[in-house]
C-alpha cells in the first residue's frame, strides 16, 4: 500500500463490489435509515453491516457514525486498508472524531503498519485523557513497531485510568510471552480472565499459555468450554506440537502472529 492513505471511495468501492446487493448501494443514493435499525444491524455479521454502512455513508458522506461503523466492520472483515481510508475520511469533516482516530489505529495495527496509525492515537489520547483505549491501543502499536518501553508506559497509563482492565492486562501478558516469559505472562492472563469484561480472546490466550508451559489439562478445558470441539481438537493439537518441539523458540515468535 502507498503511504498515502487511499480515499474513502476506493474503500467504499470495495466494500459494496463484496457482496451484489452493494452495487445498488454504490448505484443509488438511499435516505438515512431510522436509529431502530442502525441498531439492529450491529447484531449481524461483519458483511452485512458493511453493506448497510456504506450505505448510509453514501446517503450522507458527513455521517461520522456510518463512516466509523463502515470502518469498524471492514476491518473485522480484514479490510484493514479500506478500513483506515474509511476512518480517515471521517477526520476530513471532523477532524477531532476520537472514534474516527481509534479506526485509523486499529486499522493500521491490523495489517502490521501500526507506525502509521501512531500519530492518529497520540493525537485521541490527548483529546480524551481519561479514556484509557488510545493508551491501550498505542501500546499494542509502540510494541509492534519495537517501541517497547514506550510501550509498557502507554499500558502502565492505561491501567491507572482503568485498573486490571483484561484488554490492557492480556496485551501486556502478551509482551512477556514474546519475550520468552511464559509464567509471568500466566499471572497476568489469569488476572486478566478474572475480569467480568474478559473476552473470549483473553481466555484463548490464556489457555495457549498455559499449554505451552506443559499445563495441558487446564488448557484443555478452557479450550473445550469456549470452542467448538473440532476447533478446540485443532488448538490443542498445536499446543501439543508446539510442546513436542523446541520451547524456547515460543520467544522467537512475532508480536503480530502471537496476537
Amino acid at each position: 500500500m502507498s503511504r498515502t492513505p487511499l480515499r474513502f471511495a476506493t474503500g467504499l468501492a470495495a466494500a459494496v463490489l463484496l457482496a451484489g446487493a452493494g452495487q445498488a448501494l454504490a448505484q443509488t443514493p438511499q435516505a438515512p435509515t431510522n436509529a431502530e435499525a442502525r441498531a439492529a444491524i450491529v447484531r449481524t455479521d461483519p458483511l452485512s453491516r458493511s453493506v448497510f454502512w456504506a450505505g448510509e455513508a453514501q446517503a450522507n458522506p458527513a455521517d461520522p457514525v456510518a463512516g466509523v461503523n463502515l470502518a469498524q466492520a471492514l476491518r473485522e472483515m480484514g479490510r484493514h486498508e479500506q478500513a483506515a481510508s474509511a476512518a480517515q475520511e471521517v477526520l476530513l469533516s471532523q477532524p477531532d472524531n476520537v472514534e474516527a482516530m481509534l479506526e485509523v489505529g486499529r486499522a493500521h495495527i491490523a495489517r502490521g503498519q501500526a507506525f502509521y496509525g501512531i500519530a492518529a492515537l497520540e493525537r485521541a489520547r490527548d483529546l480524551g485523557p481519561r479514556d484509557w483505549r488510545p493508551l491501550s491501543l498505542l501500546g499494542v502499536a509502540y510494541q509492534q513497531v519495537d517501541r517497547k518501553d514506550d510501550a509498557r508506559a502507554a499500558w502502565n497509563a492505561a491501567l491507572i485510568l482503568s485498573p486490571d482492565n483484561p484488554a490492557v492486562l492480556a496485551n501486556v501478558a502478551m509482551t512477556y510471552l514474546t519475550a520468552g516469559d511464559p509464567a509471568s505472562a500466566e499471572v497476568l492472563l489469569r488476572r486478566a480472565a478474572a475480569q467480568p469484561g474478559a473476552t473470549l480472546q483473553v481466555r484463548q490466550n490464556l489457555a495457549m499459555v498455559l499449554g505451552l508451559q506443559g499445563k495441558t489439562a487446564e488448557a484443555e478445558q478452557i479450550l473445550r468450554r469456549d470452542l467448538p470441539p473440532e476447533v478446540a481438537r485443532k488448538n490443542l493439537d498445536w499446543i501439543r506440537e508446539q510442546n513436542g518441539g523446541d520451547r524456547a523458540s515460543v520467544g522467537g515468535r512475532t508480536w503480530d502472529s502471537l496476537q
